[in-house]
């Protein structure tokens, strides 16, 4: 995380929703994995796109790109500023094995949404 990164939290339970990078021109929104969501933006419109974002996109299933080239369908289990976690999507399988990974914040193209 940027030392300049200024926290957006949701007004009504102040959930950390992302962060607002200054620049010269304005603010870059960034999301909760440590990726540009906006191009250059006024404080206002940054606000607002992090708002309408929110955090609903942490629960959807990702795919993760492992050492071999292949992509493994994820899910992200934890996030802060010093890693990400994801497990192997089991579907809520009871007795499924645990298959963990852990990522470097912020998130690279090794972690994708599912298409």
């Amino acid at each position: 995380m940027d030392q300049d990164w200024i926290e957006h939290r949701r007004g009504m339970d102040g959930e950390l929703l992302g962060w607002m990078s200054p620049t010269e021109e304005g603010f870059i929104v960034i999301d909760l994995l440590g990726r540009p969501r906006t191009d250059v933006v006024d404080w206002l419109t940054a606000e607002e796109a992090l708002e309408s974002m929110g955090i609903g996109y942490l629960a959807d299933p990702y795919e993760l790109r492992l050492d071999s080239g292949e992509w493994l369908r994820v899910r992200i289990t934890e996030i802060s500023t010093d890693k990400i976690t994801v497990k192997k999507d089991d579907w809520g399988a009871l007795g499924a094995p645990q298959l963990n990974y852990s990522l470097a914040f912020p998130a690279t193209d090794e972690l994708r949404a599912l298409r």
